[in-house]
């Protein structure tokens, strides 16, 4: 199939109020702009370098979604662009994003990046620990971010009931720090092409698909 067959599939699969976003690091601009012919805008990149280089190629309506580790010193070349970042595993980063965008003259999208998952090598906040510092007011001490809710990656294995489990603790906290957060704190990023569906079950707002849309890297 197509770029543009698969697109048209997965959007026919998901419900209305769930977003794609076409995972399209290490493919070529010329994939991204086949899917963006058939409509899509939403973009997932994971290194700086990379998304800086697409952005001044490509149209300039994508919506650019950074989803990959993001250290702080490498938050400039993208705050000028980017739409939504994925991946705030600290408060660290959160500040240094504030930072970027407050010079850029901007308020950026961001997620907590939560750790559901059993494996090690994953990134992200433990649940205490997010409930600490969220709860704690800190976080909305800062005026050129937007904190619009929660990502996580499952862990890698077929057995479907851990990754439901993942999911659902995922959404559990979800619903919890809105409380916190507010009207604004309403995206769930959960969900990738071996797992979406599970993900959607489960009550994500955003999946981010790469493989089933661009094929294997």
């Amino acid at each position: 199939m197509t770029i543009e067959q698969n697109i048209a599939s997965i959007k026919a699969a998901l419900p209305a109020d769930v977003k794609l976003v076409a995972v399209s690091k290490t493919f070529p601009a010329a994939d991204i702009s086949a899917a963006y012919g058939c409509g899509q805008r939403a973009f997932g990149e994971n290194r700086t370098q990379e998304l800086k280089a697409k952005h001044e190629e490509l149209p300039e309506d994508i919506e650019w979604h950074f989803i990959g580790s993001l250290q702080t010193n490498k938050i400039k070349y993208i705050a000028p662009y980017v739409s939504l970042i994925h991946s705030v595993d600290s408060a660290r980063l959160l500040e240094a994003i504030d930072t970027q965008a407050a010079k850029c003259g901007r308020t950026i999208d961001v997620l907590f990046e939560f750790h559901a998952a059993c494996e090690t090598t994953k990134h992200g906040w433990s649940e205490e620990e997010l409930l600490m510092y969220a709860e704690g007011g800190e976080a909305l001490k800062y005026s050129n971010v937007r904190i619009r809710g929660l990502m996580t990656m499952a862990s890698f294995t077929d057995d479907t009931a851990i990754i439901r489990d993942e999911f659902r603790r995922t959404r559990r906290l979800f619903e919890r720090l809105g409380h916190t957060f507010g009207d604004s704190f309403d995206t769930l990023s959960m969900g990738m092409s071996g797992d979406y569906t599970i993900a959607v079950d489960e009550g994500s707002t955003l999946v981010r698909i790469g493989s089933s849309i661009f094929g294997n890297r």
